[in-house]
Formats: structure tokens, sequence, C-alpha cells
């Protein structure tokens, strides 16, 4: 295989249904780049799982009066049911609730300490004195000191995106009960930003050039103009991971310092589940690795300051710790190409008022590639989008079922009919059958650009141009009177279109993976192009987890070779009797799904 690819996805907090503004944000980015990049021979890793130890969790178990293990795992369960629905191959979706996290993160933990970039010191925190406890970042709410905006968590505005200071929070309220807490100390480890500002900025510069602008915008110009502080990284909570230092009973890491480790955790369990324990290097230690971090905009100071301040610090402490005989420093972020956000008919999503649209409930109504394509043609790549049910209905109808869709229907049907299920043998192509493939042939690199440079709304548009074109061939060339007058004619022109078809359905699979696997088997192929989703039940010494993992199986992108530019369709080759690929849908569907919000 070629270079080692990670795709490394937001992990959602195990506390809230996922949403269609959830999964073009993150989730379906990643998925999209992870199939093209296995398709491309390279040896990738997808991973993510459930963030267990934010505190939405303890805020969950508080308002149900359960604990914040029992949320966790019945919203962990829940995204793996979504993702496996939805065809996200992440080759392993597990939880930071596991031991194998808490030893990585604790190891981290240890080797940013023992080189000088942790410290502790005594700060002021937010305490409730109506239910006697420091109160954690969730937990309370004001106005952002930056912008203005009421609403901002005590660690971060989500509006305007800084990192926020929890004793300079404007009118804090407590979430849980809204009176006004205190202000108390308490002392806490620090990760020393300002040590390691100087380095973290340097990463930044080099990665400038083909950074999003809005991710360069929120680190690198906040380091600029604003500098880095020391954040603490632990807090007075018992659920999460213990500190390991004795002493530290009673406090736990902070989320934010933890959680973006289990992309380092999470290899590093996959390795151990694959029986090769020391394959995590391969994504982690090896200067070829790319790391793609897929994340919204929401996460990018945590992913493009803190996380690379963590990767820097540790330097080659934490391979030792891991039992290293020549310790590699990890690698640092290739890019993160970090979303904006998605809005609903004109409005900001809001789970608490059912302003949404739910993946599982989309679901149980629609079939997933229509989800996934409306996704991504409408993804907040530089600005945000809006998910719009009268365009959703627009696009699938005109875009899916008649520009793709029927193409590829009408082409094999009638093959299957005049040439009896085998592939028309063509003789010598014409000058305009030429034209066509050399066509699409272009429109290989052309997509390979955009896909490379995280362009996916643009990538799937030129698959879609491109069938746009076949179907101006197939009505200039006009095989279905052609075959009245001359078979041989039209056998041209048929295999032209299918060989285009065959070579579209891989252009159109990281974006459509059920219907190009669908098309795939239609045209005989008997190898799948990818793997399979299966689920696992893991015991270790803190509880049972159960992870998602990708198994690539017998699949054509299992081989490692790249498959981009697929082979020549070959003349007499059987294949199957089509079936529509898409589904029409009935105008009554807009103003039927506009009734359901807010409700």
């Amino acid at each position: 295989m070629s270079e080692p690819v990670l795709i490394a996805v937001a992990w959602p907090y195990a506390s809230a249904k996922i949403h269609v503004g959830n999964i073009t944000g993150a989730y379906l980015p990643a998925d999209i780049l992870a199939r093209y990049h296995r398709l491309r021979g390279r040896d990738v890793l997808m991973v993510s799982g459930s963030d267990s130890h934010g505190t939405p969790v303890t805020v969950r178990a508080d308002e149900e009066g359960t604990t914040a293990e029992e949320v966790y795992k019945r919203y962990h369960a829940e995204f793996i049911e979504l993702f496996q629905k939805l065809g996200l191959t992440y080759d392993i979706f597990t939880s930071t609730h596991t031991s194998n996290h808490f030893d990585v993160a604790q190891k981290l933990f240890l080797s940013l300490k023992e080189n000088g970039y942790l410290y502790t010191e005594a700060s002021m925190q937010w305490y409730s004195t109506e239910q006697a406890r420091f109160l954690p970042d969730r937990y309370v709410e004001g106005t952002c000191y930056f912008c203005g905006k009421p609403g901002a968590r005590s660690d971060q505005c989500d509006n305007c995106g800084h990192l926020l200071e929890a004793e300079k929070l404007i009118d804090p309220k407590s979430k849980i009960d809204g009176s006004t807490p205190e202000l108390r100390e308490t002392t806490h480890f620090y990760l020393d930003l300002e040590k390691l500002q100087d380095r973290v900025g340097d990463f930044l510069r080099e990665r400038q050039d083909y950074w999003r602008p809005n991710v360069i915008k929120q680190s690198l110009g906040q380091i600029e103009s604003e500098g880095l502080h020391g954040r603490p990284i632990t807090r007075d909570l018992s659920w999460g991971v213990p500190v390991p230092v004795e002493g530290w009973d009673e406090k736990c890491m902070y989320v934010w310092f933890e959680a973006v480790i289990g992309y380092l955790s999470s290899v590093v369990e996959w390795a151990s589940l694959h029986d090769q324990p020391e394959a995590w290097h391969n994504w982690w230690t090896n200067p070829n690795s790319r790391t793609l971090y897929c994340i919204g905009k929401d996460n990018i100071p945590f992913h493009a300051i803190i996380w690379p301040a963590e990767l820097i610090g540790v330097g080659e402490s934490f391979d030792e710790k891991m039992g290293a005989e020549d310790p590699e420093p990890l690698v640092l972020p290739y890019d993160i190409p970090a979303n904006e956000f998605m809005n609903l008919e004109g409005r900001k999503l809001s789970g608490s008022k059912n302003w949404a649209v739910w993946g599982l409930d989309f679901l149980e109504r629609y079939d997933p590639d229509p989800m996934r394509y409306y996704l991504t043609v409408n993804m907040p790549e530089t600005r945000d989008s809006d998910w719009d049910w009268e365009e959703f209905y627009q696009r699938n109808n005109n875009e899916l079922v008649a520009t793709w869709g029927n193409l590829a229907n009408r082409v094999l049907s009638f093959a299957y009919k005049y040439w009896e299920g085998q592939v028309p043998d063509p003789g010598e192509l014409r000058e305009g059958d030429r034209a066509l493939l050399a066509s699409i042939r272009e429109g290989f690199a052309n997509v390979e650009a955009h896909m490379e440079a995280v362009k996916l709304r643009a990538a799937l548009q030129e698959g879609m141009r491109l069938a746009a074109e076949v179907n101006k061939y197939l009505d200039t060339s006009a095989p279905w009177f052609e075959i009245k007058e001359d078979k041989d004619q039209a056998a041209k022109s048929i295999y032209t279109a299918m060989q285009a078809i065959d070579w579209l359905k891989v252009i159109f699979s990281p974006f459509l993976p059920h219907t190009s696997e669908q098309l795939h088997r239609f045209l005989g192929y008997e190898v799948p192009l990818f793997g399979k989703l299966v689920t696992q039940e893991i015991t270790d010494e803190l509880s049972t987890h159960r992870v998602m993992l990708y198994e690539p199986g017998e699949s054509l992108t299992a081989k490692g070779e790249d498959l981009w530019k697929s082979v020549e369709l070959t003349p007499g080759k059987p294949f199957s009797k089509p079936s529509p690929l898409f589904k029409k849908l009935d105008a009554s569907i807009v103003e039927e799904e506009r009734a359901r919000l807010g409700q």
C-alpha cells in the first residue's frame, strides 16, 4: 500500500441525538474521504467514538435522574445504529470510557508533565452553594466577554469561537437550577500553552497555504492577536479519566484535553483488536502519514491549537512509555478541513426545540444515499448552508433520479434486452465515442484534484456534470433508434455509455456507496468495492463496551491497488438485469416534513 492516511472524526457527545448538521459537519465528509483514499490504494484508518465524559453527559444524567454511564451507553448504541445505516465506514468507532483510552490518556498526561509542560495553580472556579459542588464548564452559562453574546459556556463561546476563562464570564448562571454560582478557589493542572505558543504558531504557519481560511483565522489569528495562556486540564468531577498523580483522587482530566487523545487511543485499540499491537505507529509516528481531522467550526481551537500543543509537548516521551526501543515523536495534523454550520429552513438548528432533521428519524422514511447526496451538494465547506425540504425534493428527483439513476437504468435495461445480458462488442469506436470516454477520463483528474483539496461539493458536482454529458451523448447517438437500422452502430453507443457509467460508478462511490455497490453488482462484478461494518462487544477492566469496526474482507479496495481509473469493460461480460437505483419522491413530502418541525 502507499502512504498511510488517518481520518480522525469529531467525537459526538454521548448525550444527544445526531442531526443532519452534525452529519454534514464532520461524519459524512470523513467517510467520503476514507472511501476515496481506499479507492486510491492508500492505507486508511477512519477513527472516532463516543465522547463519554463530556459534561453534557453528566448534565443529561442529572436531568434524567440516572448515571452518566447509562446515558453514554444509550446514545453510543444509537450512534452505531445510525452510522451503520448511513454507511459510515469507521475502521473503529469506540468510546473514551475504556481501559485502553484511560491508559493512553494517562501516559500522554505524564509525558507532558515530565517534559515540563504542565503546572499546578490555584484559581477561582464557579461553585454552586445550592448543590455544594464545583460546576464544570457546561454547567455554567453566561454572556461572552469577547462578543457580548449570551448563552456562552464558561470555557468557550460557540458564537465567536473564543476559548474563555471561566471567572471572566459575564452574568453566570447554573444550567441546572438557574442560581448564581460564586467563585471559590480550587487547584488544577494547567497545560502551559504560553511555553508551547511559538512552536504551535510555526506549525500553523507551515499549514496556512492550504488550510481553509476559517481554520487559520480562528487558530493562527488568535495566537498572533491575543497569544496563548495556560489552560486547566483537570476538573472537580468524578466522571472521567482519573488524574494519574497521587493526591488527586477527587479530580479527573478535563474533557477538552482528554477527548482529542481519543484519536490516538482509538488507533492503539484498533491495533490491539487486530493482533498487531505495534501497528498504531504506522499512522502516529510515521512521517509519511497524513492525518486529516473532520470537525465542525466550533471545535477548531481544540484541534488546531490545543491538540497540536499536546502532540508537540509529549515529543518522544509517549512512544517511550508505550515501550518503543527507538521512540519517535507523534505526527502533527496534516489538515483540519473544518466545516461551517448547517441551518434548517432558514433558522438555526435547535435540538431542544425539535427544529432539526434527526438522522435515524430520516432513515425511517428515506434511503441513505439521497441524504448523503443532498448533504454533500449542500455541505457548509466555506459558509453556513441551509437544509430546505423543497430543495431536497427537487435535487432527489431532478439530479439523482433524472440525471444519474435514469441514465444507468435505461442504458443497462436496453443492453440487457438487446444483447441478452452481455456487454456489447463495439468493434472500433467512433470519434464521438472516443471523445466521450476521453472526457470522462479527464473528469477523473478534476474530481481527484477536488478530493485531494477536500472540496467535496465540487467533486460531486463534477461527477454529476459528467453524468449529464453522457446523457447528451445518448441524445445525439440515440441507440434506441440506431437499433432499428444498424445493431452494430447501436452496440458502439451502448458499450460507450456502459463504460462511462462503470467509471462514473467509481467516482460516485465515496458519496453514494449503497447505490454504487448496487450498480457494481448489476454490471456483473462479484467482488464488492468496499467492505462491511460489524460490531463487537469488548470487556476490559473498566466495563463492557461496544465497538463498530470496518472489515475490508475480500473487497476490491482491500487489495491496496489504485482503482481510481478502473479497468475497461470486457465485451461479452455478463451482467444482471437492473432495477431503479433511486426512488422518485412525491411533492407532498415537502409540507409533510415541514409540519414535523418544532413538534
